[in-house]
């Protein structure tokens, strides 16, 4: 059965736990969907996992497509979602533009990265049939802003705004929300006041839904891994095997585990 928005809003409601994956390629949309990933990601963090950049900024919206008409390819039930990459968004005709690009390769809903100030460019694809991931924590195509990959919203104040910024989202239409790095207390917090599902990366076990990058999963990217990251190939035999692994251990809300969650 081919999984829908509908899919993880019922999800929620039933208290059922999802895994998502990132995505980049053919074999590895194969791998992941035999495994029982039932949201893809082509995420633009594929500039540093595939293309070599030391952030995701380089990655064009051509890159984008490219990708997504790879996993579209072997995709087999999972919602298929795609990156916005950076200034794709920075106008309302840009945003249109760009996101019915992705969605005619195949990508079944865009992501986009931002608070409060998405909450028209949601409306207006929401209502042009465009589902839409609001990206908020720690968004990784503001990285210079936020002077680094750092959590984001341990301020009571930072907190509390963000929580806020997500209703609104949510009240513009958007379908998920996507929250990274962020303290465990206000991924259960926003998880919580939200009807739409939330998935987290570095957000706490309370998430809807859980999503790693597939080369951290794997152990692949070079350097020290962030805290939130488990390499799941250490104890597994192969690569079908672990991402199988991390699949159930979502499922059973075995991951994230302590070590892997801010306070």
């Amino acid at each position: 059965m081919k999984a829908t928005v509908n899919t993880f809003t019922r999800h929620k409601s039933e208290g059922h736990k999802f895994a998502c994956l990132t995505s980049y390629g053919y074999c590895e949309a194969v791998a992941a969907t035999q495994a029982g990933v039932e949201l893809l990601l082509v995420g633009d963090s594929l500039g540093m996992v595939v293309q070599g950049h030391d952030s995701s900024l380089p990655v064009t919206i051509e890159d984008v497509a490219y990708h997504v008409r790879c996993v579209r390819r072997g995709n087999n039930g999972a919602l298929l979602m795609a990156d916005l990459p950076f200034m794709s968004y920075y106008t309302e005709n840009a945003t249109l533009k760009n996101a019915a690009l992705l969605m005619r390769e195949g990508a079944q809903i865009v992501k986009l990265e931002g608070g409060a100030w998405l909450a028209e460019s949601t409306r207006l694809l929401v209502e042009r049939g465009v589902p839409v991931c609001a990206h908020m924590g720690l968004t990784p195509q503001s990285v210079n802003h936020l002077g680094g990959y750092r959590v984001q919203g341990r301020d009571p104040v930072k907190a509390k705004t963000m929580i806020a910024e997500a209703k609104l989202l949510e009240d513009a239409g958007a379908s998920f929300i996507l929250l990274e790095c962020v303290p465990t207390s206000l991924g259960k917090a926003i998880t919580e006041s939200l009807s739409i599902p939330v998935i987290g990366i570095g957000a706490g076990p309370h998430t809807d839904g859980q999503i790693m990058v597939l080369h951290d999963l794997l152990g692949l990217y070079p350097g020290k891994p962030a805290k939130f990251v488990k390499n799941f190939l250490f104890e597994n035999a192969d690569i079908q095997s672990a991402i199988s692994a991390f699949v159930t251990a979502v499922h059973n809300q075995e991951f994230p585990a302590e070590e892997h969650c801010y306070g």
